[in-house]
């Protein structure tokens, strides 16, 4: 079942010359983990936006093509209805936070009000979405008491509490350390198991070729690639684009080894052993 469908999606920013986004189409199935790689000012950011509503709703600025998410067109739909479909979690926590409520817990409550989510539901809701984000412990600390990656799983768990069918996040893991990431993905690759679609836009390239299902190369505003990591990470001009393929891709690449059956390059440690000791025997 298709989710997002995108075509002819163009747009710039107000008062500047250049498209941010240039024409760009793709579709996106329901459960699918979809990790969105690229240099800065690719135009990753401006297309989670564009998945949300913020783009062309509160941006503004020129707009063309047309957006379907789970079959609303973004462009002629209110934000408050694209809200109950997408949840967006930015890269600053900062942003995200409501700076009204005392606690964790309430500010995890917080969106379901404004959803109209009924009292005896919130409670299990957030619980679940905490316990998830491994932060049920600080359910009653104030929010700005937290650490910047707890702030940040805070923010997570806030989306998911909402239970969106799609969650587009705009490289979540950028204030946590490397447990605190490994958790992270863990736990959205679990929603998309369980059937939401997830968007993620990711510098650390190594937790996308493990984790996502297709792999979205963009460049100047246009999708250059879009397919499996292992196709993706096996381009040979991923430098001429900024990227640089996961560690274990390219000591095989350097080693010559290859799977013979796809002639592609393994992405992550069990591939990559395979291949070896396939290739020593």
């Amino acid at each position: 079942m298709k989710k997002i469908v995108v075509e002819g999606l163009k747009y710039r920013y107000p008062l500047t010359q250049d498209l941010a986004l240039k024409g760009i189409s793709f579709e996106i199935e329901q459960g699918e983990f979809v990790g969105i790689i690229g240099q800065n000012l690719s135009g990753k950011s401006t297309l989670c936006q564009a998945l949300m509503g913020l783009v062309p709703h509160f941006y503004k600025g020129g707009y063309g093509g047309s957006v379907l998410v789970d079959g609303l067109n973004v462009e002629r739909s209110e934000i408050c209805e694209l809200a109950q479909k997408v949840g967006l979690v930015f890269q600053n926590p900062f942003t995200q936070v409501s700076g009204s409520k005392m606690t964790v817990f309430e500010e995890l409550a917080f969106g379901l009000e404004n959803l109209g989510v009924a009292r005896d539901q919130m409670k299990p809701r957030i619980e679940s979405a905490m316990a998830l984000l491994g932060i049920s412990r600080f359910s009653q600390r104030n929010p700005f008491d937290l650490s910047g990656g707890q702030m940040q799983r805070m923010a997570i768990a806030s989306v998911i509490a909402m239970e969106p069918e799609i969650i587009v996040l705009d490289e979540p893991t950028s204030q946590l350390d490397p447990q605190g990431s490994e958790e992270v993905f863990q736990a959205i690759q679990q929603l998309s198991k369980n059937g939401m679609t997830v968007i993620m836009v990711e510098h650390k390239i190594e937790k996308i070729a493990r984790y996502s299902d297709r792999v979205m190369l963009l460049h100047q505003g246009a999708i250059v690639d879009f397919d499996t990591p292992e196709r993706i990470f096996s381009r040979d001009d991923l430098a001429d684009y900024g990227i640089e393929a996961p560690v274990f891709a390219r000591v095989c690449r350097g080693l010559g080894i290859r799977n013979p059956a796809s002639g592609l390059y393994p992405m992550t440690l069990d591939d990559a052993y395979d291949q070896v000791v396939n290739w020593h025997e």
